[in-house]
């Protein structure tokens, strides 16, 4: 089975550093092949302007380097056949669709044995904004089809900056992970790591969550914000490919009677309130009912966190292990850049015990928090977000 990964970005954008980085320290010893792809009519780049057919030429690494033009389904067939590597890095042109390569190669994983193992575009920090005004058609496909974003240039571009684009570009894809740190901090294993395994944090939170209140017993005074809807999440996943390209239905089914209807939902939040005269039915449960974390718990999060100093860390976590001011708080995990150089902190914390440890950069700064009545304005004062 031959895994496929496809590194796309608008001109300029970074892909060849880091398809470097992915070759020289990630799959070294694997039989790859790279496809510079000119997908269309017209080839943009100088080096690899071509009008049709294969062109093969050997690298320094071992690594195969094609560059394709034409029918590019057929010559990725021609390519797999004749060589049938373990792995093969499509890097399409600047400025090609994402969702065009992705589906020529499910075209093709129809007749071999292929699988199309990730989907990742890498985008200017500096340029963003500008890119997806002026050429939103093209710039956002490769954004909207990634299964993993990676922000170059953030060394460089202001802090305020790096922000307002993970911002816009959550608009345009709500589950990719994106990378705000800058690439040279990162080894090329974590970065394989990542795109092949998007990061689960959340959901490996509140799957530990869930477990541990499996058997959580409700009494008249219960503050846990547990309720009697069904909720219904659907994920399609296409087989072949591990880019996390979901679509989220959530159907709610509410008790009539219950007048709770006034829900706010947020990124992977659910909240419902209850007081003693609500009728909805939520203390009717048999006591070992079994509901599943994010119907029962609000969850929170933060990607790019700004760096902070291991005091101001303890004195956060302090608040949210022992007291009440970010809600009630069941678990936390984090990973963020400290004031120090070159310096990570990460964190564990239940109620009542937290841990501080240092590690190696990550590929964003990242928080989570899963609880109840969670104050979501303080926490993103907390840790840094005005």
């Amino acid at each position: 089975m031959t895994k496929i990964d496809i590194i796309s970005g608008f001109l300029g954008a970074g892909k060849t550093t880091f398809i470097k980085k992915l070759l020289e320290e990630a799959i070294a010893g694997e039989q790859v092949v790279l496809i510079e792809n000119e997908f269309g009519e017209i080839g943009i780049d100088g080096g690899f302007l071509k009008n049709s057919g294969i062109e093969i030429r050997e690298m320094n690494s071992g690594c195969i380097c094609c560059s394709l033009v034409g029918d590019f389904g057929k010559s990725l067939e021609e390519v797999l056949t004749r060589y049938q590597p373990e792995r093969v890095i499509i890097e399409p042109s600047g400025v090609g669709k994402l969702s065009d390569v992705m589906n020529a190669v499910r075209d093709v994983a129809k007749n071999l044995e292929v699988r199309l193992n990730s989907a990742v575009t890498i985008v200017d920090a500096c340029k963003c904004k500008m890119y997806m005004k002026n050429f939103g058609e093209f710039f956002n496909n490769q954004v909207e089809n990634a299964g993993t974003i990676v922000l170059s240039r953030t060394d460089v571009a202001d802090a305020k900056k790096v922000q307002a684009d993970v911002e816009l570009l959550r608009a345009h894809n709500s589950s990719a992970s994106i990378v705000t740190t800058p690439v040279e901090q990162l080894t090329g294993s974590q970065l394989l790591a990542l795109i092949e395994k998007p990061d689960t944090m959340m959901e490996e939170l509140l799957a530990q969550v869930e477990e541990e209140h499996h058997h959580h017993e409700h009494d008249e005074n219960c503050t846990c914000g547990c309720h009697d809807h069904e909720h219904h999440h659907e994920h399609h996943h296409d087989e072949e490919c591990g880019c996390h390209d979901h679509e989220h239905h959530h159907e709610h089914h509410h008790d009539e009677e219950c007048g709770c209807h006034d829900h706010e939902h947020h990124h992977e939040h659910h909240h419902h309130e209850h007081d003693e005269n609500c009728t909805c039915g939520c203390h009717d449960h048999d006591h070992h009912h079994h509901h599943h974390a994010d119907e029962v718990f609000s969850s929170w999060g933060l990607e790019n966190v700004d760096a902070c100093s291991r005091e101001e860390l303890k004195t956060v976590l302090e608040e949210l292990a022992h007291g009440t001011a970010y809600g009630t708080v069941l678990r936390s995990k984090g990973m963020i850049p400290s004031t120090e150089p070159g310096e990570w902190l990460y964190f564990d914390l239940v109620p009542e015990e937290y841990e501080i440890r240092t590690g190696a950069a990550d590929y964003t700064g990242k928080v989570c928090v899963i609880g109840s009545n969670l104050n979501e304005e303080a926490l993103s004062r907390a840790f840094g977000r005005k």
